[in-house]
């Protein structure tokens, strides 16, 4: 039973966290070497000249702090009585910007959430069939969902919201463009964000699903003539009991990370006000949309516990769970991951032979021929050589993220005796464009920090996920009995924790090595990565959707680099989904 002194001190925590972020959103202006003043006053006239008079107007005006530690306390003081003051640029009460734009966000995320989960079950559902039925080989049965989970988590929102848009808005004409007008307008934008996340959800649902066809119980219930459509009616229920929290952590990464959707829909959410606010230097209204992310991060990450325990019912408070047992040694199956890397590399290797940075204006948007086989982008520069040596930054740079996010998530999952909310819910909730910005002010933008912040977009899941799981094996007989025999916690940690949670972890981080290149690409889309001029998937991804109709296969190119890096991610070895009993 959780006491009030850890209760006092997660409190504590949280509180802690809230205003440090209050003042880094605060500190924005310093950081990045400006006035705060120059830049509401810039944002009002962009065509004023900032003279020392109108900049102490300004100050007046808005009783501007003389440091960021003053600004936080005072805002938080007004925002502890409910007073969010008013917008620095617009002079509209931040609580209707907020309230109107949480409520945009909230369908919009909520919606998404729903696309998720119901392509993640769709794709999971014939391999949980397959397991509930006399199924010899359970690698081979959940080969095809994590392949198909893998290709789909690696579409890319940009691409996907730019294909939406050109077919089906404007030359279908079978939704809405843009704009955010009533539930139409929500049809496209939680297609883009759903259809890539419901890719991840599959892959945890028969990734868990291929661990517990093994458990006792389905043995037994098997045996027992115990009918198929319940049993994989139960199975399900099991494997979704892991995936929850991360449903939970899905619908906040969609309600304040869905920035370049918003942005590309028009849609007036918390992302989008967010960024706008950002960049103009807005702090109430930043400051607003953080805290308002955060209560609901935390609120989200509760949730997503509280439902957890739920599912795992009375087995979990009597540590009744019996996981399976080790699964035999097979040779890995290299049918899918050979062609696939054949096909990935050739043009790879293809490219970094020929000049990525050649300019020929005459061929520009020159469709495929002999010379150059991909053809050539808006300045007639070789399309294939860019791909081949983009690869180098895009695969080497998620690889690296991924590997730091594993190591990071796999130790903060693993803190504590129990799940708990914790600033990994609130990290969650932030819009990783916020964190762009903040190190753009920083170190400026580029490779590092990009890098950086898609490390925090990696790790925040994959703890989480690590998180969930560590709540299973302590709920599990084995541990207990390892707790009542007097195992310290360090010994529980080596021999039952990590040996249990590692494998599916680790499948499930390769399994987003696509998906942080594409955070490394929205980053770059937004100008805070690498630049346009960069041969970096997301860079060439982000300058050819302007020219989505009339040169495809500038969009194909990083589009199904992606796709095929998500293959050979979702055919790596079954031995790393499966969870063993020690």
């Amino acid at each position: 039973m959780t006491g009030w002194p850890d209760r006092l001190g997660r409190m504590g925590v949280l509180a802690c966290a809230v205003g440090g972020l209050a003042v880094v959103v605060a500190a924005l202006p310093w950081l990045r070497g400006d006035d705060p003043a120059r830049s509401v006053l810039r944002a009002r006239l962009e065509d004023r000249d900032p003279d020392p008079a109108a900049l102490a107007a300004v100050r007046s005006e808005l009783h501007l702090a003389d440091n960021p530690v003053q600004g936080a306390a005072d805002w938080l003081t007004d925002a502890a009585r409910g007073e969010f003051g008013t917008s620095w640029v617009t002079g509209e009460p931040v609580r209707d910007l907020l309230l109107t734009a949480a409520g945009v966000s909230t369908s919009l995320a909520g919606a998404a959430s729903a696309v998720a989960v119901v392509v993640g079950l769709a794709l999971a559902a014939p391999v949980v069939w397959a397991l509930s039925g006399e199924c010899r080989s359970p690698g081979r049965c959940t080969r095809g969902v994590r392949v198909a989970g893998a290709v789909v988590a690696a579409l890319s929102e940009v691409a996907l919201a730019a294909a939406l848009l050109t077919l089906v808005a404007v030359r279908w004409r079978l939704a809405p463009v843009a704009g955010w007008f009533g539930p139409s307008y929500m049809l496209l934008p939680a297609l883009a964000l759903g259809v890539p996340s419901g890719g991840l959800f599959a892959r945890l649902v028969g990734t868990a699903a291929d661990a517990i066809a093994g458990e006792t119980w389905v043995r037994t219930w098997r045996a027992a003539g115990c009918g198929r459509i319940t049993l994989t009616v139960a199975i399900v229920r099991r494997a979704v009991t892991a995936a929850v929290p991360q449903v939970a952590a899905l619908f906040m990464g969609l309600l304040g990370g869905a920035v370049v959707v918003e942005e590309m829909f028009a849609v007036p959410g918390l992302g989008r006000l967010s960024l706008h606010a950002a960049l103009a230097q807005d702090l109430p209204v930043l400051q607003g949309c953080v805290l308002t992310l955060v209560l609901a991060g935390t609120a989200a990450g509760a949730s997503g516990i509280a439902a957890q325990r739920v599912l795992l019912g009375p087995a979990g408070a009597a540590a009744a769970l019996a996981p399976a047992g080790p699964a035999r040694p097979r040779r890995p199956h290299r049918r899918t991951p050979l062609p696939v890397a054949a096909v990935l590399t050739a043009p790879i290797l293809a490219g970094l032979l020929r000049d990525p940075h050649g300019v020929r204006l005459e061929r520009r948007l020159s469709g495929p021929s002999w010379a150059y086989p991909l053809g050539t982008d808006p300045v007639g520069r070789d399309v294939l050589a860019r791909f081949g040596h983009g690869a180098v930054l895009t695969i080497g740079t998620a690889a690296a993220v991924t590997a730091v996010g594993l190591i990071v998530g796999l130790v903060v999952g693993l803190r504590g005796s129990a799940a708990r909310v914790g600033v990994v819910d609130i990290v969650n909730a932030l819009p990783f464009v916020l964190v762009g910005l903040v190190l753009a002010a920083v170190l400026g933008p580029g490779l590092l920090c990009a890098a950086i912040s898609a490390a925090l977009v990696a790790c925040v899941p994959i703890a989480i996920h690590t998180r969930s799981l560590a709540t299973e094996v302590r709920a599990s007989g084995y541990h207990q009995a390892a707790v009542l025999a007097g195992a310290g916690a360090g010994w529980i940690l080596r021999r039952h924790l990590l040996p249990a949670v590692t494998g599916p972890v680790l499948a499930y981080a390769l399994t987003r090595v696509p998906s942080t290149a594409l955070a490394i690409a929205a980053l770059g889309f937004l100008g805070l990565g690498l630049g346009h001029d960069t041969p970096e998937w997301g860079a060439e991804l982000a300058a050819a959707i302007d020219y989505l109709e009339r040169a495809p296969t500038l969009v194909t190119a990083p589009v199904l680099g992606l796709v095929l890096l998500g293959v050979l991610a979702g055919s790596a070895p079954v031995e790393l989904g499966r969870r063993t009993a020690l």
